[in-house]
């Protein structure tokens, strides 16, 4: 077992090497240059979009709002990674991976509407009369048949790595917060979790949708709220942190307290590392989600959809990070989720842990959701339909699998599995970039905007 572990470990750290994070910048900044920087400068549009689309229009093909749609991409990105994630790249990178984790995110903004926009532009309707799509139909439908490989192969890298990152990973999270912070044995939390999620996916994407359109808003905004007060509490330490950010992403961290110090290439590797982890750009994992959105528009799917990076890191991300620094608990010495709920009881004594723990469990219970229909279309591409309800059963019964076991070995996998998803994703959408662009350029024309893309933002939202 040491032996795989260890062959594993060194295909990670391969995958996930400056290679792979040259590519996923790389593929961003290249979709924000053919967009002439659209989806930064139409970041109040795709608010608006996202507002509008509470309420579909009339006719518009899908299964789902389009709000929904984003909240059920929303349920599977926001997760521990806003929490853990975010406190592993500050504990090894320093102040500075914050800085990393927003230029990720500013360019995972045009990779996010690219993949939506071609999952929906390119969706087909399944046996069930359902409206499916993602990088496997995208790279099916508009590369042809001899790219087909390669959505097959995200298809299989997709349906498997769900099983570790996105089901056991997130139950064993919530097992052991449970259990360190309330007293409940991971038997009970696996029990509970079971039941709830078994509940809720036999009810297919209309029920995942309604269970994250309310779960989702509440989680952020609570989470928001409450890291607003802590930073209202250190708010002379506001302007610090961020002197400390901007100077560490382009200077070494010297070693202070429990933190060791950190080149800038560290923060780069740990800041771009986490915040894809976090948001998922560059995975395709939201197009799955928003194909099954009712919209007139592609491009419109692809505004809502970028937005869910946004929400994801610049917003929730943020929060995390700058708790962490104007607390001073980012040198302690603390890693992960121990770290952050250092910080948030720092500030909150005899709140911020537990307000933390129900943090964690809500984030990572719907990250479970999110992942499963991801995984269930994944599977329906390769095998059909008839894969879904077995799958679903399959699904809940790891659940229970995750809470109550050891899972190094399964995060390491799945970590590599998720460089396997993005590497075909990513080749896709750079083969495919002319379409991205043909497309929005057709649909802001068609709203009386210039084919610049400039204009006012609520020119396109009308």
């Amino acid at each position: 077992m040491e032996t795989i572990t260890a062959v594993v470990t060194a295909i990670n750290d391969f995958v996930w090497g400056p290679p792979m994070l040259v590519l996923i910048l790389g593929t961003g900044l290249f979709l924000q240059l053919r967009l002439k920087l659209m989806p930064i400068r139409r970041i109040g549009t795709g608010f608006l979009m996202v507002w509008r689309g509470r309420r579909p229009a009339d006719g518009a093909a899908g299964e789902i709002s389009p709000y929904a749609a984003l909240m059920t991409a929303l349920a599977a990105t926001v997760g521990i990674g806003n929490i853990a994630g975010v406190a592993t790249a500050i504990a090894l990178g320093g102040p500075g991976a914050l800085f990393w984790m927003w230029m990720t995110a500013l360019v995972g903004m045009a990779t996010k509407y690219a993949e939506v926009l071609l999952a929906v532009h390119f969706r087909e309707t399944d046996d069930h009369g359902e409206q499916v799509g993602g990088p496997m139909y995208a790279i099916k439908n508009g590369l042809g048949k001899r790219w087909r490989w390669l959505g097959t192969a995200f298809a299989v890298f997709g349906g498997l790595a769900g099983f570790g990152i996105g089901n056991m990973v997130q139950s064993n999270s919530i097992a052991e917060v449970m259990s360190s912070s309330f007293g409940v044995s991971p038997w009970t939390s696996g029990v509970v979790m079971t039941v709830l999620t078994g509940f809720v996916l036999l009810g297919g994407v209309k029920r995942i949708g309604a269970v994250a359109e309310k779960l989702v808003p509440f989680m952020c905004v609570g989470y928001v709220v409450v890291s607003l007060t802590v930073l209202g509490l250190y708010a002379e330490q506001i302007p610090a942190a961020f002197a400390l950010i901007f100077h560490h992403a382009f200077n070494p961290t010297a070693a202070t307290g429990g933190f060791a110090g950190a080149a800038v290439m560290m923060a780069m590797r740990y800041g771009v590392a986490r915040g894809i982890f976090s948001n998922e750009a560059g995975l395709g994992t939201a197009g799955i989600a928003q194909a099954a959105g009712r919209s007139r528009h592609a491009a419109e799917s692809g505004l809502v959809g970028m937005m869910g990076t946004f929400i994801d890191t610049l917003i929730v991300c943020t929060m995390t990070g700058l708790v962490l620094i104007v607390t001073g608990a980012w040198n302690s010495g603390l890693k992960g989720a121990v770290l952050s709920s250092s910080a948030f009881e720092t500030a909150l004594p005899g709140f911020g842990a537990h307000f933390l723990a129900v943090a964690i469990v809500v984030f990572a219970y719907t990250t479970i959701l999110g992942w499963a229909y991801y995984g269930e279309k994944c599977w329906a591409y390769l095998v059909g339909t008839s894969a879904e309800k077995p799958y679903r059963l399959v699904w809940t019964a790891f659940v229970l699998v995750g809470a109550v076991t050891h899972l190094d070995f399964v995060w390491l996998v799945s970590d590599t599995l998720n460089a396997f998803m993005a590497f075909p994703n990513l080749v896709s959408l750079v083969l495919l970039a002319p379409v991205v662009r043909k497309v929005t350029q057709e649909y802001f024309e068609r709203q009386g905007v210039p084919a610049g893309f400039v204009g006012r933002a609520a020119e396109s939202a009308r």
